[in-house]
């Protein structure tokens, strides 16, 4: 008689395999995730002979190793190359992720344009979509070259055997989770399906020295859909971010084996494409209020990068014995801290009125470098008094009422005086760090008393 298959639970977060079913993961603790699946089955090439020796890899040394000076692409886009790290490594696995409509596919089919127009040979396969449904989408971004080619496929073992055939440079999988591998009996998307696909496309692009980008749904708390052991086969994982009823969209890494997880790239979303945002500080602060209380302007450094936002805080009496507390696009937690130093330090009386926080233009920024700009703007609010369209504020609160020292001081007021501003208040231990500019008046202040009365003198 033939034996029974037999099925192994899997945790739909971590990967963590059981032969039983229970309730909490013992490798990432997370409740209800385990599903049941067939294991998969040893073929005749798994289970027969070792590998022949001329087949095996050699050991090299580090000396040995040659890196050509072509090891990067250019994808004619500066945002996307600045966030993976300078350009397209060959050889890498690229995993973008990203909320349903966001554009995951518009951007990289905008990258394959402009790969194929540089003579590199581009393989996208879609599937989801039918070659009629992406060539209108194509018809929006602009001409293409005929070294792009399109193939519509979801058995990852025809798609195997095309790439080896072929061998192009860049291959886009559009998405993981509508592969399937023949010798995995689960459905497409399942945990087995994911981490059994994957893992055939990391072989690919380290044995053929193909770059691989691979589209990933994600789940609703925003991570990618599937095993959480698909992020740490990648090489890159991008995650594309931003509200899919605004313009603008912002690429973020949060994992990069050849450059800084700090960089991101901001584009706007119109009827050719995705267009990069050259600069983004001027594209967040449009449409600031004018002569409005609770208004302020910080600085954030994403990488090397400094992004001027705007910062606006709404305090008013409670009607309620317990004082409600809302922070939109920074930390709730940090907000109520801050709010505390104020009402210890500074002065400020907060016990009884509700107080709204929010970051215009819909980025979520957690560097303690906006603590000042979120206590003024606080402070503005409360007691009603304008703070100029002029001013920036920038630093770090501590419990005590100190404003701290923050990364990069002098590259974040370069950047507010480019964008017209001609005052900043900053840390005064950050005097050493920033030069004398012409054009701009610097505000130094030790604690956040100081910064509290720098904003009256500047508004009397």
């Amino acid at each position: 008689m033939a034996k029974a298959s037999k099925n192994i639970f899997f945790c739909q977060n971590c990967g963590y395999e059981s032969s039983k079913w229970m309730g909490q993961c013992p490798g990432c603790r997370e409740w209800n995730t385990f599903v049941e699946e067939p294991l998969p089955q040893k073929t005749a090439a798994r289970a027969g002979k070792p590998q022949r020796q001329k087949d095996m890899a050699v050991p090299v040394t580090i000396r040995e190793i040659d890196l050509k000076e072509d090891t990067r692409k250019t994808s004619r886009m500066e945002e996307l190359d600045r966030v993976l790290g300078g350009g397209i490594v060959q050889g890498s696995l690229v995993l973008v992720g990203g909320d349903p409509g966001i554009g995951k596919s518009t951007l990289l089919l905008q990258v394959c344009r402009n790969l194929a127009g540089d003579g590199v040979e581009v393989l996208y396969i879609s599937g989801e979509e039918s070659l009629r449904q992406i060539k209108l989408r194509a018809l929006r971004i602009g001409s293409f070259e005929d070294t792009l080619s399109l193939l519509c496929e979801t058995n990852l073992e025809n798609i195997r055997e095309i790439i080896e055939r072929r061998k192009p440079s860049v291959v886009v999988i559009d998405s993981i989770q509508t592969m399937f591998h023949e010798e995995i009996s689960s459905a497409p998307g399942s945990v087995s399906q994911v981490r059994e696909s994957t893992n055939v496309l990391m072989q690919l692009a380290k044995g053929l020295g193909v770059t691989i980008f691979i589209v990933g749904h994600v789940t609703k708390e925003g991570n990618v859909a599937g095993p959480r052991v698909l992020e740490h086969m990648v090489d890159t994982v991008l995650y594309f971010e931003g509200d899919r009823h605004a313009s603008y969209r912002i690429l973020r890494a949060v994992k990069n084996r050849f450059g800084s997880t700090n960089e991101i790239g901001v584009f706007e979303m119109q009827e050719s494409g995705l267009q990069e945002v050259k600069n983004p500080s001027e594209f967040m602060l449009n449409g600031r209020p004018e002569n409005a209380s609770g208004s302020v302007v910080t600085c954030s450094m994403e990488g090397t990068r400094p992004i001027l936002v705007e910062l606006q805080a709404l305090v008013c009496q409670s009607s309620f014995g317990i004082p409600r507390r809302t922070s939109v696009g920074t930390d709730f937690n940090r907000v109520n801290l801050l709010m505390a130093v104020l009402e210890k330090k500074a002065g400020v009386h907060l016990a009884q009125s509700d107080a709204y926080v929010n970051i215009a233009g819909g980025l979520r920024m957690t560097e303690p470098a906006i603590d000042l700009g979120i206590a003024l703007a606080v402070v503005s609010s409360y007691r009603d008094i304008v703070i100029p369209d002029t001013v920036m504020a920038f630093g770090e609160i501590g419990l005590s009422g100190e404003v701290r020292a923050v990364s990069m001081p002098g590259q974040r007021v370069l950047e507010a005086r480019k964008l017209g501003f001609d005052t900043v208040i900053l840390p005064e231990v950050c005097r050493q760090a920033v030069k004398e500019l012409s054009g701009i008046r610097l505000i130094y202040v030790g604690s956040v008393r100081e910064a509290i009365k720098a904003i009256s003198e500047i508004k009397k």
